[in-house]
């Protein structure tokens, strides 16, 4: 090791200059993209995916093949088979919450009957109580301001509490995802208590989660320093989870767990490795991005119904000269549905109901004018080669924050939902034991000879 000592400014300008020497030798020219034919973010240009797998777990149906040509349809989305909207529209028909049946659905394949949803109800709630003391201690022992973090650190944690942690049999595996599906919402809640105790300066209020609510219900209990909520605001978390909790096996996060999966690694690396993924902002972060868009549309538009005057703003959004000056409108398109995201279509329906109990009515038709114009500027403004429709993060954060959920758990509570899907695609990879994930790279970089120290 060196003695030479740097100062902080020294070391501040050596980072820079050091950056400087990364991006420039990592740079690769976008034309040898196409050169080589390199799917980038394994799409073609149409938006369709190259297939790198295969799954009954979920599917997501956007476009129909008619004579080689990919004719946008609107979306669908189906967890083994059984369509999202068919799902939802049974259980809110009985009154019931679907989250639990539909993390059975997931796993098991089936939908169970009543005595099979009440005995897995029974796991999930043994898992909650078992796990909730260890969860609290993990939790407050080492505090963080991001609680995607916490549920990462969270999760391999309980590596340390499970006896059979490396133990990736059928049996094993379905038994941990269900711990999983129980304890997740606990760190993540417990998380946000700790954040908001060590960071804001709050008293620490903690619930333990009751056994006879279900896992909305319990969130909210747990959440709120008075346990208080209505029916409606648990049946629109419960919804809320129920349409995250899938997305077909292609998604970044889920695409993360087969090819962690593969490796033949425990279950807690590869749920940690997707929740890694679904922090990013791209991915699981995006409704609070459209929110901070909404905050900022609000403060620059006086009249909320000038459709003109929308329409500039949003012109302005794409021409980077409005909010983050990204060229984007968040929470409009998707790399898969074009007319229309079944998710998006369910929660607006339901978001309206919530409006009118919060009187918020003015903001929500805000966001119904928006949905209707952003894709009339998109198709004005930009060359697509398909159609622009509001997508799932459009309407979500909307419907987080009218239930007083912090923003600081925005993309948790996606986590929340997505380890159902997670842990089916997980045991689906290990039950037909495939290969390893590994694609090809072709390397570009133009061949060089070793210099000696005293030559460079």
């Amino acid at each position: 090791m060196t003695n030479i000592k740097l100062s902080e400014q020294e070391r501040d300008n050596l980072i820079k200059e050091l950056s400087i020497k990364a991006k420039d030798s990592n740079y690769i020219n976008p034309e040898l993209y196409t050169k080589y034919e390199v799917k980038r973010g394994l799409r073609d240009i149409s938006g369709k995916g190259v297939l790198a797998g295969l799954t009954e777990v979920g599917e997501v149906h956007a476009y129909i093949l008619d004579e080689n040509e990919l004719v946008p349809v609107p979306g669908r989305l189906s967890y083994r088979g059984i369509d999202i909207k068919e799902i939802t529209e049974g259980f809110l028909k009985e009154g019931r919450y679907g989250f639990e049946e539909t993390a059975y659905l997931l796993l098991c394949g089936t939908l169970p009957n009543k005595s099979v949803l009440e005995q897995f109800k029974e796991l999930l709630s043994d898992a909650q109580s078992s796990k909730a003391e260890f969860a609290r201690k993990t939790v407050l022992h080492i505090p963080s301001k991001d609680i995607m973090n916490v549920l990462g650190r969270g999760v391999l944690s309980l590596y340390s509490a499970d006896q059979n942690a490396d133990d990736i049999s059928i049996e094993n595996v379905l038994r941990q995802s269900i711990e999983l599906i129980a304890c997740v919402p606990l760190i993540a809640v417990y998380g946000y208590q700790a954040y908001v105790h060590q960071y804001l300066n709050k008293s620490l209020v903690l619930h333990s989660p009751q056994p006879e609510l279900s896992i909305a219900e319990n969130i909210l209990h747990m959440l709120r320093p008075d346990s208080k909520y209505s029916k409606l605001e648990a049946t629109l978390l419960d919804l809320s989870l129920v349409i995250h909790a899938e997305h077909g096996g292609g998604n970044n996060s889920t695409f993360t767990t087969h090819v962690v999966t593969s490796t033949g690694t425990d279950t807690y690396s590869a749920i940690a490795a997707a929740i890694g993924s679904l922090k990013g902002p791209r991915h699981g972060g995006a409704n609070i991005k459209v929110r901070h868009m909404f905050k900022d549309i609000k403060e620059n538009i006086k009249d909320w119904n000038d459709d003109e005057a929308i329409k500039n703003y949003l012109t302005k959004l794409l021409n980077k000269e409005a909010f983050d000056r990204s060229g984007l409108i968040y929470g409009v398109g998707h790399a898969v549905y074009s007319v229309s995201d079944p998710r998006a279509e369910i929660l607006k329906s339901y978001a309206e109901e919530l409006a009118n109990e919060k009187h918020v009515e003015e903001e929500f038709n805000l966001y119904k004018k928006i949905e209707k114009l952003a894709p009339e500027v998109i198709e004005q403004h930009r060359k697509i080669y398909k159609g622009v429709c509001a997508n799932v993060d459009f309407y979500s954060g909307f419907i987080y924050e009218m239930l007083d959920i912090p923003e600081e758990l925005y993309t948790p509570i996606f986590a929340i939902s997505r380890v159902a899907g997670w842990c089916a695609h997980r045991l689906e990879e290990l039950t037909n034991a495939g290969k390893i994930v590994r694609p090809a790279f072709k390397s570009v970089a133009p061949k060089r000879e070793y210099i000696p120290m005293e030559n460079r």
